[in-house]
């Protein structure tokens, strides 16, 4: 499933996240986090993970991921590698590749990476190319989003990064390890959970939407792995 989340950080907050990114000096080369097939692919700048500006950062994003009720639906998040910081210019782009399916946190707990998401900071008219391309059984999807909006979609999923052109591109990206491991499963679960809301929302019968939420619960509980 590929889910568009609107507005996840607000303009004020994105113009601040992208005034500390774009006079940082703690860009290096971003094939220095990748093995050798995704360095042949992969030509970007990213902030350095032992940057103090990529943990503070991080954490606004975090925050606000934490505020959000569409993310936690679609995701159902067990674990969040925390956010890490990227930017294309003078051609810059990353091949097509699938995501390892497994990486590191703190202290050598493992994350196995269910859902990758990409969260634009700056506007797409500011840049030409930079389109986030993924290609799933429905054929290839191509996605550029406003700046603060996010997008998840299967870390399973072959996907590149065209090249830019003209301009910068700068995003934030992580990986979910999610409580639900099947893909399948968590669109069964996340469509079940906006059905609900909607009856909510327009104050249908009581006893179905408690019905309802029962059954996704159940479901839930079969399927989560905690």
């Amino acid at each position: 499933m590929m889910l568009h989340i609107p507005q996840v950080l607000d303009k004020t907050t994105i113009a601040n996240l992208r005034q500390q990114l774009e006079t940082s000096d703690a860009w290096v080369d971003g094939r220095e986090t990748v093995g050798a097939q995704g360095a042949e692919v992969k030509q970007n700048l990213q902030l350095t993970d032992i940057s103090p500006l990529k943990h503070e950062l991080g954490q606004i994003i975090l925050a606000a991921l934490q505020r959000n009720p569409l993310f936690f639906a679609a995701a159902l998040p067990a674990k969040i590698l925390p956010p890490r910081f990227n930017r294309y210019a003078n051609g810059g782009t990353y091949g097509y590749h699938i995501d390892g399916s497994i990486m590191s946190l703190q202290q050598g707990e493992q994350l196995r990476s269910d859902i990758s998401c990409t969260l634009f900071i700056n506007e797409p008219d500011e840049y030409e190319g930079g389109e986030l391309s993924v290609s799933d059984t429905y054929g290839e999807h191509t996605v550029k989003l406003p700046a603060g909006d996010l997008i998840l979609y299967p870390s399973s999923s072959l996907h590149c990064v065209t090249p830019v052109t003209k301009g910068a591109r700068l995003a934030a990206f992580f990986w979910i390890q999610s409580l639900v491991r099947n893909e399948n499963e968590r669109r069964t679960l996340f469509e079940l959970d906006t059905a609900i809301t909607r009856l909510r929302d327009t104050n249908a019968d009581r006893a179905a939407i408690v019905q309802l939420t029962g059954t996704y619960h159940n479901l839930l509980r079969k399927w989560a792995e905690t």
